[in-house]
């Protein structure tokens, strides 16, 4: 089958012509001609088999009468809203619309947080026929009253189950409520829970179901290895995996932002060219990460579950699981990064033997038992430290900048006032303790044992200011005793 033979418009046949496609895939193939006819769909396939244009091309291909070259916002209503989980996906999914729209005058954008709102609100002023959004972002804006929902005649859940997972349920549902009931709803996405399959039931007409494959399943195109390996050597054994074989575009996987970092920074120390990715970066951090890897810049990208839904990097070679994921669904989104559009992949699993049941637990879903090696005589790949002091953070470094150490004053130099003068050392206070004796003879016992000022009764005081006897001073400020001659 050519895509000529699915009755698309000469200007999108033209705009996949530039692209190099000529036939589509299964779920092409399968979904785009019962959108064009209008009806809801659910569709589910395996991760890079070209699910974004699935939806896209029949969804242009319907709004093409709407086509208008007039700067008029009036001109460009809202019709079509497309929800993505990540920031990622949905700038990725309006990368594609622009793409195919190449030779339709049909205006889009796409909007996310971690960005201004300013450029977002702008474009949606001057109007536009088909907004890509994440849930959160798109709340912002309907509370600024600049969306209006009157002529949407599309909606599209990409990713549905991931947006579950993440907590947008209460989002989605407060924005489907301000949509026409009468309208087309697709949902798109890599696997289908039993409680998407409810809410499908609620939000879909009749809907049409298509799958090219059996849910959870992997792509034949990946090959699987995990190494068996003490947690403390994972780090050396990716370094060492990475040099020996020549890996030069790595993507890798943590379960936590912070794990995710301490490894690009200490993969860096290592030498190895390495970037994070993750929810707690700027926007802008993030897509100058992803740009920089996909130029070949960045050798590997450290990212979390955020990077395992709609990343869409071409012919990308290696997918490592740092940590073997919690859920085991999210190993099937994981190295569906690789292998894509017909190319081949390696997944890599680095496991430690805590973890073990969790390879388990990804080898029921998947019905494939993967091939485990054990990891041994890892080399390390930095110097031994056994006698080194603790490797400090940019953190730890900042602060030393800042000042000395109490204990880091050289012993030979005297203590200082704040006025910078020296404190000069007096050998009463510096020679050991010693009891006094009554028979000691010397000045100083005999100014040591003298009663102090301090000590004597309130009238022995008073006796003192009118005498001025000189032997009721303080022993410290006696004049010395005389001799007897």
């Amino acid at each position: 089958m050519q895509f000529s033979d699915l009755g698309l418009a000469p200007e999108l046949l033209q705009a996949i012509a530039d692209q190099g496609y000529t036939e589509p895939t299964p779920i092409q193939a399968k979904a785009i001609p019962p959108i064009l006819l209008g009806r809801d769909i659910m569709a589910a396939a395996q991760t890079g088999t070209g699910k974004t244009a699935g939806f896209t091309l029949p969804m242009l291909q319907r709004l093409k009468g709407y086509a208008s070259t007039s700067v008029s916002p009036a001109r460009h209503p809202i019709r079509a809203l497309i929800l993505a989980p990540t920031r990622e996906l949905a700038a990725q999914v309006h990368e594609s619309v622009k793409t195919y729209s190449k030779y339709v005058p049909i205006r889009s954008t796409a909007i996310y947080g971690g960005v201004p709102m300013d450029p977002q609100l702008a474009d949606l002023r001057a109007g536009v026929e088909i907004l890509v959004a994440t849930p959160g972002r798109l709340l912002d804006h309907i509370q600024s009253k600049v969306v209006m929902f009157h002529a949407v005649e599309f909606l599209v859940l990409d990713e549905a189950d991931r947006m579950l997972d993440m907590g947008f349920l209460p989002d989605i549902k407060r924005i489907i409520s301000l949509l026409p009931a009468k309208r087309q709803s697709l949902l798109f996405s890599a696997t289908y829970s039993e409680e998407i399959r409810k809410l499908a039931a609620q939000w879909l007409r009749d809907p049409v179901t298509v799958e090219v494959a059996a849910r959870n399943a992997v792509t034949e195109m990946v090959t699987h290895t995990v190494y068996e390996v003490d947690h403390a050597d994972k780090r050396d054994l990716l370094t060492e995996l990475i040099r020996s074989r020549d890996m030069r575009q790595v993507l890798v996987f943590c379960n936590t932002k912070i794990g995710a970092n301490r490894l690009a920074y200490k993969m860096q120390k290592d030498g190895v060219a390495a970037a994070a990715i993750h929810s707690d970066r700027t926007q802008a951090e993030r897509m100058l990460a992803l740009a920089e890897f996909k130029e070949g810049k960045m050798q590997v990208l450290v990212a979390t579950d955020i990077a395992a839904r709609g990343l869409d990097i071409e012919e990308l070679p290696f997918v490592v699981n740092f940590d073997l994921p919690i859920s085991p669904e999210d190993y099937v989104h994981r190295i569906g990064r690789t292998g894509r559009a017909g190319s081949s992949g390696e997944a890599i699993s680095l496991m430690s033997h805590d973890e073990r049941d969790r390879l388990g637990a990804i080898e029921r879903l998947i019905k494939i038992q993967l091939e485990v090696k054990k990891a041994a005589g890892v080399q390390r790949v930095r110097a031994p430290r056994e006698n080194a002091p603790r490797e400090r953070g940019p953190r730890e470094e900042r602060g030393r900048s800042r000042g000395r150490d109490a204990g880091s004053r050289k012993p030979s130099q005297p203590p200082r006032h704040s006025a910078g003068r020296a404190v000069s050392s007096d050998p009463l206070f510096s020679q050991p303790y010693q009891p006094s004796t009554p028979d000691a003879a010397s000045a100083t016992d005999v100014q040591a044992n003298a009663p102090s000022a301090l000590t004597q009764p309130a009238a022995n005081m008073e006796g003192h200011k009118r005498n001025k006897n000189p032997s009721q001073v303080a022993a410290l400020f006696r004049p010395p005793v005389k001799e007897d001659a």
